[in-house]
């Protein structure tokens, strides 16, 4: 049988796993100077800890682990012939692959709340998994890169975020807009067309304006129930116009008698304003009114940042989530996070030409076989340039035919020759295969 791949998932060549420690060890420099400590949790969790939480579309996305053993022991003949998937999954899966980085977070605070102290920052860098239709940029494993704080309702959390979104792709080289709205705004807006009891329904359909623009919108709309008479009050959401604050304000005049829309706009407006006033452009920061982020947990801020000049989805996304520990029976610790996708950002970083020629480890210094006395100096000489830092290597075979052909498929930098007249003369010879300069040296000289 021939191998393959599960659908989704990828093998990484040695360029590419260098590329992404590149991009992961800018995110990591990043969280840890604001301040965030490293977390990791397992790869599954309970099914228990992790249904419910994402609503009904990303609950089916969810990899589940069928039991050990016999896992159709205790299920009869009749519920397998009744074929109702959602009474028989807990019954012969008990565990799950997470869907992603911040459910086991807040499972991880529920559990740990009297050994943290608030308010308390982590970042996490793993893989997630979901049951998802494999397309460009979008796999069914890949990596989160999260970064949360809990414990605080301090908007200068978002101000904060703000920033870190921003100076990592800065860093990276990606010019982006991040896109921002407010949960309670959207709560506003259900609420002045009447269709607050629709509130999930109306975000998880407008959350797919980019993809499947006002028509598609407007049709799940309907298959949901949403009068007519409520899609044409909302009707201006289709044609935004105008700046961030602008907009605000017409919100906020379409708010008067809607507390909870007006204190979206508050919150928003203020998050804006502190961002622009510590030097960030309104041309970076959108304010997009049909931004809902299809997940039921965000309570506030949502964020989702798309790169400029690339035809690609988002590659971070996030928001505030006050009420996401609750569900695990702990209430009062109020939480906000953001995430970077770190495949996407791959794909528009080598889109683009972003990343440095020395993203991937080469070889410094390849040296040839001349035979066992010559190798086991040339080993010598390698292990004091590896205390350096320096990557070096022995070639393992005495053929110099297949020495040349395989400096020049991995791309080594320097062919370098100790052979039995080098040694006895204390030298080394050492050829770069850039400018094709050859140099003889003492090996004292060579190793200075």
């Amino acid at each position: 049988m021939k191998p393959s791949l599960a659908k989704g998932t990828r093998d990484f060549t040695a360029i590419e796993v260098s590329r992404r420690k590149y991009i992961i060890g800018i995110l990591q420099n990043n969280f840890e100077l604001f301040g965030f400590q490293p977390l990791e949790t397992p790869s599954f969790e309970n099914l228990s800890t992790l249904t419910g939480k994402y609503g009904e579309e990303g609950d089916r996305l969810i990899f589940k682990i069928l039991n050990s053993g016999d896992f159709l022991d205790k299920i009869s003949t009749e519920e397998l012939a009744e074929k109702k998937y959602k009474s028989l999954t807990p019954k012969i899966s008990e565990k799950a692959l997470r869907y992603d980085l911040t459910v086991p977070f807040a499972r991880f605070v529920a559990m740990n709340q009297n050994n943290l102290v608030f308010p308390y920052k982590r970042y996490q860098i793993q893989p997630v998994w979901r049951a998802d239709r494999p397309q460009k940029g979008r796999y069914r494993e890949f990596y989160q890169c999260d970064a949360d704080v809990v414990g605080s309702n301090s908007l200068w959390q978002e101000v904060d975020l703000v920033q870190l979104y921003l100076t990592s792709f800065k860093e990276l080289g990606i010019d982006v807009h991040l896109h921002i709205n407010n949960r309670k705004i959207l709560s506003g807006l259900a609420e002045y067309a009447g269709i607050t009891e629709q509130l999930i329904d109306f975000t998880v359909a407008l959350d797919k304006l980019d993809k499947i623009g006002k028509e598609g919108v407007v049709k799940e709309m309907l298959e949901k129930n949403i009068p007519q008479t409520s899609i044409d009050v909302l009707d201006f959401l289709f044609h935004p116009a105008g700046s961030a604050l602008e907009n605000l304000q017409m919100l906020r005049d379409k708010f008067q008698d809607i507390p909870v829309g007006l204190q979206g706009v508050d919150e928003l407006s203020f998050v804006i304003n502190q961002s622009i006033a510590l030097g960030i452009s309104e041309e970076n920061l959108k304010f997009d009114i049909t931004l809902a982020r299809g997940l039921d947990y965000y309570t506030g801020a949502i964020f989702e940042v798309k790169a400029k000049n690339v035809a690609m989805g988002s590659i971070g996304g996030g928001g505030r989530y006050d009420n996401l520990t609750e569900v695990f029976g702990v209430k009062n610790i109020p939480g906000i996070g953001i995430s970077f996708g770190l495949d996407r950002i791959y794909l528009v970083m080598e889109e683009l030409g972003l990343f440095p020629k020395n993203a991937a480890t080469q070889v410094h210094y390849l040296f040839a076989n001349y035979g066992e006395f010559e190798a086991r100096e040339a080993l010598k000489i390698i292990g004091k340039l590896r205390q350096k830092g320096i990557v070096a290597e022995l070639y393992p075979e005495t053929k110099m035919k297949k020495f040349f052909a395989y400096s020049e498929k991995r791309g080594v930098e320097n062919l370098v020759f100790l052979g039995e007249t080098e040694l006895q003369n204390q030298s080394i010879t050492v050829k770069n295969q850039t400018t094709g300069e050859q140099k003889t040296m003492s090996i004292q000289e060579f190793l200075a």
